[in-house]
């Protein structure tokens, strides 16, 4: 009977610490110790301008409009948990001394009672939480405090200094894409400016402006006094054949001598020897070719900083707000019948476990 009364006791005392007494510590906590936790949400997306496919068919198919960027969501998501949101927040709002408000168990700073910028910043990430939806790519801001309007302020600064990222990077993109554009167009007005000035020089030396076109100017010249000569030449050969004595034969004569002086003169100039055109058209074309091309370029690069501007003139980034910070009306945390009811289910089941542990270890001994 004394063996069975030990017993009892022995599991009385167990149920008493394992059940009991943290049920009676959770009700006491829960009821009277626990502050009010209030909980403010926003939800936001980031989108970027949605670049077109070259295709046509792509084009047709894709359009224009806004597509979600992802990679600088995550983006904004380290910033809003970073120590640099943190410290701006801190500066404004007095967080330390706001967040100290609470009990024991939940005020800043903890149990620890470390007070320092990194055990705040520790503190900051429980107090923050962010999700983000990947199907949808719509972010849940979740923002802990114990005032109303302090989580609600801190959600909105949040926000806030999320928005003033994204126009920093844009901003430095924008930059970033006219300076490189800007740095092209002077390479190629550099280019330009020295191939136009190749080609003024070469003229002046050479006293030659188009090799080509004088040539064509040249030809058509000699081609007419070739049309002169043949005609001396047949006018020559009818009057010695009617009058080889006539006086007009020397004449004629003379005539077809400077028509044949005429046309070798004019021929050497096209294609004679160092001074003619056609041996300064080589050295022509290849710096006409150079300002051609370098003329090429400095479009292509203006027409590149003009689509620079344009593209300038509009975000890269949009955060755009789907839901703004709420103003919570009552506290949502904590849970307390749910948390007395959990302490009181995780009791008996470590009571149970322990009892037939103790069990088992007294069968074994008796």
């Amino acid at each position: 009977m004394s063996t069975l009364k030990q017993k009892l006791s022995g599991i009385n005392r167990l149920f008493l610490v394992t059940v009991v007494l943290p049920t009676l510590l959770a009700i006491l906590y829960f009821s009277l110790i626990a502050s009010d936790v209030y909980i403010s949400e926003s939800r936001f997306i980031i989108r970027s301008p949605q670049k077109q496919t070259m295709t046509a068919l792509g084009a047709i198919l894709q359009g224009a409009g806004l597509s979600r960027s992802q990679d600088d969501t995550y983006t904004v998501h380290d910033f809003i948990l970073s120590r640099d949101a943190l410290r701006k927040l801190n500066t404004q709002l007095k967080l330390s001394q706001s967040y100290g408000d609470g009990d024991f168990l939940s005020r800043f700073p903890e149990l620890d009672k470390d007070d320092s910028f990194e055990a705040l910043h520790r503190y900051f990430q429980k107090q923050v939480s962010l999700q983000l939806d990947t199907l949808s790519s719509i972010s849940t801001l979740r923002v802990h405090a114990f005032n109303a309007e302090e989580a609600q302020l801190i959600n909105q600064m949040l926000l806030d200094m999320s928005e003033a990222l994204i126009n920093q990077l844009n901003e430095r993109s924008r930059q970033d894409m006219i300076r490189y554009a800007q740095a092209e167009v002077d390479v190629a007005e550099e280019k330009a400016r020295a191939a136009a000035l190749a080609v003024s020089r070469y003229r002046t030396e050479k006293t030659v402006f188009d090799p080509e076109k004088q040539s064509a100017l040249q030809l058509q010249q000699i081609s007419r006094l070739q049309d002169e000569l043949i005609a001396a030449k047949s006018q020559l050969a009818q009057v010695r054949n009617l009058a080889p004595k006539n006086p007009q034969v020397p004449v004629l004569q003379r005539q077809v001598g400077i028509l044949e002086a005429e046309i070798q003169k004019e021929t050497a100039k096209v294609a004679g020897g160092e001074r003619s055109l056609s041996s300064k058209a080589a050295d022509y074309e290849r710096l006409a070719l150079n300002r051609a091309f370098a003329d090429k370029q400095l479009a292509t690069a203006l027409a590149s900083l003009e689509q620079a501007r344009n593209e300038a003139q509009r975000k890269q980034l949009y955060l755009d707000r789907i839901v703004e910070p709420g103003r919570p009306d009552v506290a949502v945390e904590p849970r307390r019948l749910r948390s007395i009811a959990a302490t009181l289910a995780l009791g008996l089941i470590a009571w149970g476990v322990l009892s037939l542990l103790i069990a088992g270890v007294k069968e074994h001994q008796d």
